[in-house]
């Protein structure tokens, strides 16, 4: 018997405050490091000094960036993930925001946050005029590309890796 998960509470999209960026800064470094590690096969260490660089280059005033929005998504007075956002800004996207990061906090994964958290964003920047949104997925990740799939998502490019044997 096939059953479908109860929808999700509705859920706002606020501003993020430094204060609130700073804890989830880390555990969103340590996420993409352990991202990259696993579908490059890079030590960890590296891939986490990367990810230090590219957020601060990125967000180098962490939640006040022109052109970047860091939301807190929130049903009722409770944080359920966040999520972040690049404006339209680049000569090669001038029509595209791009999810940077998404998260569901562990304590409310599995109920539809997630899909609640991308819904909201897709109002935000239709709000906002933007026509069109990507984001990166790694290929390990099946669960996220399904979601994003079933959101109307579709794959624009793809990277594949094969190891070879040692010599």
């Amino acid at each position: 018997m096939e059953t479908t998960p109860a929808a999700a509470p509705p859920l706002r999209l606020v501003p993020m405050t430094d204060e609130e960026y700073a804890p989830r800064r880390a555990a969103m470094i340590e996420a993409h490091a352990q991202g990259v590690a696993a579908a490059g096969g890079l030590p960890v260490d590296e891939t986490r000094q990367a990810s230090e660089r590219q957020s601060d280059e990125l967000l180098p005033q962490g939640v006040q960036t022109p052109d970047m929005l860091l939301f807190l998504g929130m049903v009722a007075e409770q944080s359920v993930g966040w999520l972040w956002i690049g404006l339209p800004r680049t000569p090669d996207r001038p029509e595209m925001a791009w999810i940077y990061y998404v998260a569901v906090d562990p304590g409310h994964r599995a109920k539809g946050y997630g899909r609640a958290l991308l819904l909201a964003a897709e109002r935000e920047l239709t709000r906002r005029g933007v026509p069109r949104l990507g984001l990166n997925v790694y290929g390990h990740n099946t669960v996220a590309i399904g979601l994003y799939q079933s959101l109307g998502f579709e794959v624009t490019a793809q990277q594949m890796a094969k190891p070879l044997p040692e010599a």
